[in-house]
């Protein structure tokens, strides 16, 4: 049963913003995060070691991105090609929506309010996944990392200001539902309302430190909620 917090924060927005890897894709289920970490940090070594070497630290193939630009602009549209690759394939291989994601696209849809699609992975390999699922029907925008500015992903609020404006609602009318705390920071630096995902346990207490106005801990519970009376539009 929908909280009656949840149920408020969904009655007062405008626009849904839905991040991507959690709430509606596991991105890597197929091709997991760490090899394709280590790819990238096996190219970006061959550019530079002392990047490469750090990059080799992480199992996380966004923080390899992240310290591309530590080399050059080159090493940054080099690293952002090979990643964006990687995720395209790795969402064919990705399996269903995440549980309840369907649900709530649908039902963000369907209740009159604009809905964007808000992630740190490339706009390529999101509309790759909503068109192999037919879910590009229920979204009206899709804002990915903007490409060789890594410095622009969340947790900058770059994209969910830039989703706002391109679904024509204020960005405190917009709601993010993100499972990690760069999620939720976005969301409080654009002054968006954020709900907290914790597809895992132990995420409850850092999501809620970062500002989260309230949390789930499965995605059918935004549908149930979006479908409620006081909620519909």
């Amino acid at each position: 049963m929908p909280s009656e917090n949840l149920v408020a924060i969904l009655a007062a927005t405008s626009g849904v913003l839905f991040d991507f890897d959690g709430p509606v894709c596991d991105v890597f289920a197929g091709h997991p995060a760490p090899g394709v970490a280590r790819d990238l940090a096996d190219m970006l070594a061959r550019m530079d070691v002392t990047a490469g070497e750090l990059a080799l630290e992480t199992d996380d193939p966004m923080e390899v991105l992240r310290l591309a630009p530590r080399v050059s602009e080159d090493s940054v549209r080099r690293i952002e090609e090979a990643l964006t690759s990687a995720e395209v394939s790795a969402v064919k291989a990705a399996g269903a929506p995440v549980t309840g994601a369907v649900e709530s696209l649908r039902a963000a849809h369907e209740s009159g309010r604009r809905v964007a699609i808000v992630s740190n992975n490339s706009s390529a390999c999101v509309k790759e996944f909503l068109a192999l699922h037919d879910l590009d029907r229920f979204v009206h925008q899709v804002v990915g990392r903007t490409p060789n500015r890594p410095d622009l992903m969340k947790p900058s609020p770059h994209s969910l200001e830039r989703a706002a404006k391109d679904l024509g609602v204020r960005a405190s009318t917009c709601t993010l539902i993100g499972d990690s705390t760069t999620d939720i920071e976005a969301a409080a630096r654009a002054r968006c309302m954020a709900i907290g995902f914790a597809n895992k346990p132990g995420k409850e207490a850092s999501l809620v430190a970062a500002g989260a106005t309230t949390l789930i801990t499965t995605m059918l519970t935004v549908a149930e909620a979006l479908l409620m009376p006081t909620v519909a539009r």
